[in-house]
C-alpha cells in the first residue's frame, strides 16, 4: 500500500515575520496531498520531539512537519531557503518541501 501524508503540522507564532510565508506553503502542501493542516501556536515541546533544534536542544518557530499514515513524523521545512539577497523564496521552499515529503513517502513504501 502506498504511504500517505495524514496531516501537515505547522508550529508557528502569529507574530513571527515568517508566519505568513510558512502558512502559505503549508496550505499549498495540504491541498497538494489532500491532507489536514494543523496549526499549533508555539508548541515547542512538539518541535523538540520532532523538529529541528539548535546545539542547546532548543527549537524555533516556524517549522513545518508532516505526520505520515504510518505514524512517523518528518521534517518538511524547518528553515527558509533564502536567495542571494537574503529574501525568502516561496517557490524554492515549496520545491524543497515537496522533495522532503516525496523522499519520506518513497522510503516508507520501500520498507
Amino acid at each position: 500500500m502506498l504511504s500517505k501524508v495524514k496531516k501537515l503540522v505547522l508550529v508557528t507564532s502569529k507574530t513571527h515575520p515568517l508566519n505568513k510565508h510558512f502558512t502559505k506553503i503549508a496550505r499549498r502542501l495540504a491541498e497538494e496531498f489532500s491532507a489536514e493542516l494543523e496549526i499549533r501556536e508555539e508548541d515547542y515541546m512538539y518541535l523538540i520531539k520532532y523538529g529541528d533544534t539548535d546545539e542547546l536542544g532548543m527549537a524555533w518557530v516556524p517549522q513545518l512537519l508532516a505526520e505520515l499514515d504510518s505514524g512517523e513524523v518528518i521534517k518538511v521545512l524547518t528553515q527558509p531557503n533564502l536567495d542571494s539577497q537574503g529574501n525568502v523564496n516561496e517557490d524554492r521552499d515549496l520545491q524543497v518541501s515537496l522533495e522532503n515529503i516525496r523522499k519520506a513517502l518513497a522510503k516508507q513504501d520501500a520498507a
